[in-house]
């Protein structure tokens, strides 16, 4: 029986700090699994339009993107939730009236509110998102954008009962902490499309390994019998079933050594 593993990128594969490094050994074992048979695929909370060549270039059989709401499989798209155009335009009104701040992620592009094109956050993820090779728009320049899922910061000067009122209504809520909410379609996560990539290879799930590093994992991690942290992400140390090492000592070699995947 095959098995598959998933990988979560940012934290994982690589860095989340200014080197957004990305492992020799890494590159090793994943190459090496796949040559032992198994399946790689990647399971991401970023869309599709996000995944940067450098990634693409590792070589995945597959990528599940936007935390389920869109599954690749070898090139071939074989799963897409559209969020209808009238609850993207209620979370966009709901934004600008409680004053949160919000990127919102589409399948082929990005969006941010041109009022706050000087925000430092904003600019943060722009250089950010254009290094990966994602278009980064105005909504006021695309008036009928339309996303899959999207992040907010939320501050003093929110409304923040108006904030959650509205988007709890339609989204899961997951606090990254800082301020910032990553808030994906109600009934979709990384789990999600994972229990439906096994059943369209015809995995069993004992055969399933996933890899990650943050509570926005929480629900990929969960989801198998074979689960996986990163040393430096301590929030999900205790709802796994092995700890490795950092990226920076070979997380992901080790890991799949200790599994004896490679």
């Amino acid at each position: 029986m095959k098995k598959i593993i998933f990988f979560d990128i940012d934290g994982t594969l690589i860095s989340e700090d200014e080197n957004a490094y990305l492992p020799e050994s890494t590159l090793k074992a994943i190459s090496l699994a796949r040559k032992n048979g198994c399946y790689t695929y990647i399971n991401t909370g970023r869309t599709i339009c996000n995944i940067e060549k450098r990634i693409r270039d590792i070589g995945f059989d597959g990528y599940i993107c936007g935390c389920g709401t869109y599954i690749e499989h070898q090139g071939e798209n074989i799963f897409y939730h559209r969020t209808p155009g009238n609850v993207c335009r209620l979370i966009e009104d709901t934004m600008k009236k409680c004053g949160a701040i919000p990127v919102y992620e589409g399948n082929n592009a990005l969006y941010y509110d041109e009022e706050f094109e000087k925000d430092e956050k904003i600019i943060m993820f722009m250089r950010e998102f254009l290094r990966r090779g994602a278009s980064f728009l105005k909504t006021g320049e695309n008036p009928d954008f339309s996303f899959d899922k999207f992040i907010a910061w939320v501050g003093e000067n929110t409304d923040k009962e108006l904030f959650k009122s509205v988007v709890s209504e339609y989204y899961t809520m997951i606090d990254r902490g800082n301020g910032l909410f990553e808030n994906v379609p109600e009934g979709f996560s990384k789990a999600t499309g994972i229990y439906k990539i096994l059943e369209i290879l015809g995995i069993d799930i004992n055969n399933a390994y996933a890899i990650g590093d943050s509570m926005n994992d929480l629900s990929m991690l969960q989801a198998v019998p074979n689960s996986i942290a990163m040393g430096q992400g301590t929030s999900v140390h205790k709802y796994v079933s092995y700890v490795t090492d950092d990226i920076y000592h070979d997380g992901i070699w080790n890991a799949l050594k200790h599994f004896e995947i490679i």
